[in-house]
């Protein structure tokens, strides 16, 4: 990993290197160019303004400059001493803007201009100097990149071996979970960088994955327990009658198959259902008359011969399932009931953009440091009552996950007597 990052930068690094040195390159040559076509016509105009008019001095008086009179026939003049050693009796040739030109083995800028008596002056400078410069330059240029490449490379494997260390080591340490090791945790750098919030994020979802497979462990060893009782129920009442059947007659051993299957069959029912829950299958979302639903709970209870009030019950609407409301209301309404010394009361009420369903009881209530784990599976504060009043433990989880379905919550807190009172908020569909 450490090589092909290095080797990556590198290669960016080498051609935008490249691709700047041939950009400064031609820039640079454009440049001297242009600076020394300037620079002889510039010349060019100098001689013009010397040698125009009558007894104008001739440009063999010329000692450095490389220059002809041509005439209108095109032969020469006149030339400095320069031009007459360089082009003998050739020359120069004449064109209105600056040419390049290889004049006896060197390239030579070359200018003219017309004179007033219809002769043109031709001036050609070496570009000796200018050539120097660009082969200096592209010497300084074949030696800098690749030195600088070298720097980049070397910089580019020790910065990357420093920032991928710890990435090394959170590698190292992640192969070696697994999931009877959901325990261990990532080293988290003190560099304070993206990397230290990576090892941070991957310990979270670790803890996450932990806290997961710990409630899934714990799931499966109650749910065993809960379904060995009613089964260990039913055998031993079947082994019994078996081997006595004076004690245990036909009728008796039906009543606890019958019981104890009814059992069995909520306990499946509601694991099902919370399968469900946690695979987001809530059901087809419509609107719902949340004060119909919690009126026929109220009537329910009544029929029971429990003493509730339902004239907080006021008219609401909200959206969801209307099989799994009904469940949700009749899951907290029946923990009421089994935990309310003689009253209970079930409201609805809307405020604003919100539905509260509340129900409340009598009884001894809940603890506030119990008032979370209370909506964990298989979770009673009183075992042995709940156990007998029918309870598996699974009610107020599935009211919590229904209500989270439809993108509301569930709390507890004291009533007004004293007891527990469950305030379920929904979004209202009004």
């Amino acid at each position: 990993m450490r090589g092909r990052t290095t080797l990556g930068a590198t290669v960016v690094v080498a051609v935008a290197l490249l691709i700047g040195a041939f950009s400064f390159y031609g820039v640079l040559s454009a440049s001297i160019h242009g600076a020394r076509e300037r620079a002889a016509e510039q010349r060019l105009e100098e001689l013009v303004q010397r040698f125009e008019g009558p007894g104008r001095p001739g440009p063999e008086l010329l000692d450095d400059d490389i220059v002809q009179l041509i005439g209108r026939d095109g032969t020469v003049r006149r030339a400095s001493e320069e031009a007459q050693e360089l082009l003998g009796s050739g020359s120069l040739p004449v064109h209105d803007d600056p040419r390049s030109f290889v004049i006896d083995g060197e390239r030579m800028v070359v200018v003219s201009d017309d004179l007033d008596d219809g002769e043109s002056l031709v001036l050609a400078v070496p570009m000796e100097d200018d050539a120097e410069t660009l082969a200096t330059v592209a010497t300084l240029l074949a030696v800098a990149v690749p030195a600088l490449l070298v720097l980049v490379a070397a910089t580019t494997w020790l910065v990357t071996g420093r920032a991928l260390r710890p990435v090394s080591r959170i590698r190292t340490e992640v192969d070696g979970i697994t999931a009877e090791r959901l325990d261990r945790r990532v080293p988290v750098p003190d560099t304070g960088d993206e990397i230290a919030s990576l090892a941070t994020t991957m310990n979270g979802m670790l803890d996450r994955l932990d806290a997961a497979a710990t409630a899934q462990r714990r799931f499966v060893s109650d749910a065993s327990h809960e379904l060995r009782s009613p089964l260990a129920t039913i055998r031993q009442h079947a082994e019994l009658a078996q081997s006595h059947p004076e004690v245990t007659s036909i009728r008796e051993l039906a009543d606890v198959v019958s019981e104890e299957g009814l059992r069995l069959q909520g306990i499946v029912e509601s694991l099902l259902l919370l399968a469900r829950l946690d695979e987001g299958v809530a059901g087809a979302a419509e609107p719902v008359d949340l004060d119909d639903i919690s009126l026929t709970e109220v009537r329910r209870l009544r029929a029971a011969g429990l003493d509730v009030d339902g004239s907080g019950i006021g008219a609401a609407r909200v959206s969801g399932d209307p099989r799994l409301l009904a469940q949700l209301v009749r899951n907290l309404a029946d923990n009421a009931a089994r935990h309310a010394r003689g009253r209970l009361a079930i409201g609805v009420t809307t405020v604003q953009q919100h539905v509260f369903l509340t129900v409340e009881d009598d009884g001894s209530g809940v603890p506030a440091a119990e008032r979370e784990r209370i909506f964990e599976r298989f979770v009673r504060l009183d075992e042995a009552r709940s156990r007998d009043a029918g309870g598996s433990g699974l009610g107020l989880a599935i009211a919590r996950s229904i209500a989270t379905a439809a993108h509301g919550t569930v709390t507890v807190d004291d009533s007004r007597w004293g007891g527990a009172r469950f305030v379920v908020t929904l979004p209202s569909a009004d």
